[in-house]
C-alpha cells in the first residue's frame, strides 16, 4: 500500500501543495491591495506565451515555454498599465481587456497549430495533467532517500518547490516594506520605500508562481489559489501574518482533500472513474471560502 501511494499519488500531492501555497503566498497581498484579478490575468496570458515558445522550438520544454509565459507575462503587465493610464479607465477593467484578450488568443493559437503529436491542447491549459505526474521508479518510502529514484520524479516538482522557495524568500526579505505599502501607500512613500518598483515584483513573484504551475495544474488551480485562501484567511484574522499563515494551511488542505476527492469521491458515492483533480482542488477552495465566511469571527465588513 505504502509503495502504490508514493508511485501513484505522493507526487501529485506534493506538486498541488506546493502550487497552491506557491500562488496563495503572494495572493494575499495582492489581495489586501484589491488587485486580486492580477493573478487571474496571469494565469490567462501565460498560455499565448506557452504556445508561441512551443511553435517557435516545436518541442515541448520547460525552459522554453517558462521564457515565453514569462515574456507573455511582462507584456500583459505592461499592457495593463498602459491600458489604465493612457485609457484612463479602472484597473479592473484593463486587466479584463487583456487578459481575456491574450487568452483567446492563445486559445486560436492552439487551436490551429499541430498539437496533436505533444500533451498541449485547451484542456490542458485549463486542468493541467496533475494525474499523470505519477513517480513510477519509486518502490516506497525509501525512494526518498534512494538517489537513482530521485533522479526519476517528476521535474514539476523540483521546479514548484524551487519557486515556493523563491516566493518565500522575497516575503521573508521584503515583509516590512511589502506590509507597510499594502496598508498605508503614501506614507511607506514618505519613509523611502519604492512603493511602484515593489509592487512590480510582486507582480512578477506572482507570475513566477503561475508560469512555473501552468503546466503541472493548468489555470483553473492558479486562479483559485490566488483568490480563496487568501479570502477565506482574511476572514479568521486581521493580522497580516497570521492572515498568510492561515492561507497557506487553507491552500494545502485544499490540495490534499481536492486530489483526495477527486480520484476516490466518485467510488464513494456509487459512481465510476474519477474527476479532474485540477478542478477538484479549486471547488474544495471555494467551499473552504465558504465556510470561512460563514463562521469566520472576521467575516463581517466593518471587522
Amino acid at each position: 500500500m505504502g509503495a502504490e501511494f508514493v508511485a501513484l499519488s505522493l507526487s501529485p500531492i506534493l506538486i498541488g501543495i506546493c502550487v497552491a501555497v506557491a500562488c496563495a503566498l503572494p495572493g494575499n497581498f495582492l489581495l489586501l491591495r484589491r488587485q486580486a484579478l492580477i493573478g487571474d490575468a496571469i494565469s490567462h496570458v501565460v498560455l499565448p506565451g506557452i504556445v508561441v515558445a512551443f511553435l517557435v522550438t516545436g518541442v515541448v520544454a520547460t525552459v522554453p515555454m517558462l521564457l515565453g509565459a514569462a515574456a507573455a507575462a511582462v507584456i500583459a503587465v505592461l499592457a495593463i498599465d498602459a491600458i489604465r493610464r493612457l485609457g484612463r479607465i479602472e484597473a479592473g477593467a484593463a486587466m479584463g481587456v487583456v487578459f481575456t484578450a491574450m487568452f483567446a488568443g492563445g486559445v486560436l493559437l492552439l487551436e490551429q497549430s499541430d498539437t496533436s503529436s505533444v500533451h498541449l491542447d485547451v484542456e490542458h491549459a485549463l486542468f493541467g495533467n496533475l494525474e499523470s505526474l505519477i513517480w513510477l521508479d519509486a518502490t516506497g518510502w525509501a525512494s526518498l532517500i534512494d538517489p537513482a529514484a530521485l533522479a526519476t520524479i517528476p521535474v514539476e516538482l523540483p521546479r514548484m518547490a524551487l519557486a515556493l522557495v523563491l516566493i518565500c524568500g522575497f516575503l521573508f526579505l521584503f515583509w516590512r516594506p511589502l506590509s507597510l505599502s499594502t496598508f498605508d501607500e503614501g506614507y511607506a512613500q514618505g519613509m523611502g520605500i519604492p512603493t511602484s518598483p515593489l509592487g512590480l515584483a510582486l507582480v512578477v513573484v506572482s507570475a513566477i508562481a503561475a508560469v512555473a504551475a501552468f503546466d503541472a495544474v493548468g489555470s483553473i488551480i492558479v486562479i483559485a489559489m490566488f483568490i480563496c485562501p487568501p479570502a477565506a484567511a482574511r476572514m479568521m484574522t486581521n493580522r497580516l501574518g497570521h492572515q498568510v499563515a492561515w492561507s497557506a494551511g487553507f491552500a494545502a488542505l485544499a490540495a490534499v482533500l481536492g486530489y483526495v476527492l477527486a480520484g476516490y469521491g466518485p467510488m464513494w458515492i456509487g459512481a465510476g472513474g474519477s474527476v479532474s483533480a485540477a478542478g477538484m482542488i479549486a471547488t474544495v477552495s471555494g467551499l473552504i471560502l465558504s465556510v470561512a465566511a460563514m463562521v469566520g469571527p472576521h467575516r463581517t465588513p466593518n471587522s
